[in-house]
C-alpha cells in the first residue's frame, strides 16, 4: 500500500468512528457542564487513557472541521488543567490539521480544492513570499477559516516540515488561553453559573495575539524591503 494513502485511510476510519459514536452531539458547553463530574472521575481513574481519548477526539474534530474546536480546548483545560490540557489540545489540533494537509495530496485533493474556493488565490502571494511566517500569522490570527488554512498550503507547495512547525507554534497562544479559561470553569460550575466563552478573547488578549502576528511578519517585511533596496 502506498504511504500517501495512509492519511486517507485514517480519515475514513475516523469518519466511521465519528458516525458510530455520534461525537458531534457531545461537543457543547452544556454537555460539558452536564457530564463534568463523570468526565473528571474517568480522568482520575485512568489519566493516560483519558488523555489519549481526548487527543483522538480532538483529531477527529479538526480533521472533519466540526464546529467544536474551542469547546474541546476549554474541555481540555477543565479536565486536565491549563498546561496539560493545552498541550493535549495542541497535539490533537496539529495532528488533525496535518491529516487534512496530507489527505489533500491524495485522490481527495480535487474535491478538497473545491472546498478551499477562491481564498487560495488570495493567500498564494503570502505563501510564495515566506511560507513559514505567513502560515504562522494565519494560525495566530484567524483571518481565514481554520479548515481552509489546513488545505491551501498543500496546494501551494508548502513542505510538510514547515506546515507542521508553523501550525504547532501558531496555535499555541490561543490554545493555552482557552485551556486556562477552561481550568477556571470548574469554580464557575460549582457556583451554579452558566459557562460562556464570551469573555475569554478580551481586547487585551486580541492585542497580544496581534502583536505576535506582527512579529511573525517581520521576516516577510525585511525580505521585501531588502529586495526593493537591491532593485
Amino acid at each position: 500500500m502506498k504511504r500517501r494513502f495512509i492519511p486517507l485511510l485514517v480519515l475514513l476510519s475516523g469518519f466511521a468512528l465519528l458516525m458510530y459514536f455520534d461525537i458531534a452531539r457531545f461537543i457543547s458547553l452544556d454537555a460539558l457542564a452536564e457530564h463534568r463530574q463523570w468526565l473528571l472521575d474517568r480522568v482520575a481513574a485512568a489519566p493516560w487513557q483519558a488523555a489519549g481519548l481526548y487527543i483522538s477526539a480532538y483529531i477527529l474534530v479538526v480533521a472533519f472541521s466540526l464546529p467544536g474546536g474551542l469547546v474541546m480546548t476549554v474541555s481540555g483545560g477543565l479536565l486536565f488543567g491549563a498546561v496539560a490540557g493545552g498541550i493535549y489540545a495542541v497535539i490533537g489540533a496539529t495532528i488533525g490539521a496535518t491529516l487534512v494537509f496530507l489527505a489533500a495530496k491524495t485522490s481527495l485533493g480535487d474535491w478538497l480544492l473545491q472546498k478551499a474556493g477562491p481564498k487560495m488565490e488570495v493567500m498564494r502571494r503570502g505563501f510564495e513570499q515566506d511560507a513559514f511566517s505567513y502560515l504562522l500569522v494565519l494560525r495566530l490570527i484567524p483571518v481565514f477559516p481554520f479548515f481552509v488554512v489546513n488545505l491551501v498550503p498543500a496546494f501551494l507547495g508548502v513542505s510538510l516540515r514547515v506546515y507542521v512547525l508553523a501550525t504547532w507554534l501558531g496555535i499555541m497562544p490561543a490554545t493555552f488561553i482557552y485551556a486556562l479559561a477552561g481550568a477556571g470553569f470548574g469554580s464557575v460550575l460549582v457556583q451554579g453559573e452558566a459557562l460562556s466563552l464570551a469573555g475569554v478573547m478580551t481586547p487585551q488578549v486580541m492585542a497580544a495575539l496581534g502583536g505576535l502576528a506582527v512579529l511573525a511578519l517581520l521576516p516577510v517585511i525585511y525580505k521585501r524591503l531588502n529586495r526593493q533596496r537591491v532593485e
